[in-house]
């Protein structure tokens, strides 16, 4: 999916960003996507583990 990805591609997708939020809100909205990527990561290991734990039980 990602393998006609160019440089310039990822060039006008920073650009509409900027437009978009401005770039006072850019460092914003980047630790919000990181602070939610990384609840989403602990919570897919969290389910993970609770699956692995109910599997071996049966």
């Amino acid at each position: 999916m990602l393998r006609g990805l160019q440089g310039w591609h990822l060039i006008i997708v920073v650009v509409v960003f900027v437009l978009l939020f401005g770039a006072k809100k850019l460092p914003e909205s980047a630790k919000s996507i990181a602070k939610s990527l990384k609840i989403f990561k602990t919570e897919m290991k969290d389910g993970e583990n609770k699956g692995d734990t109910t599997k071996s039980d049966s």
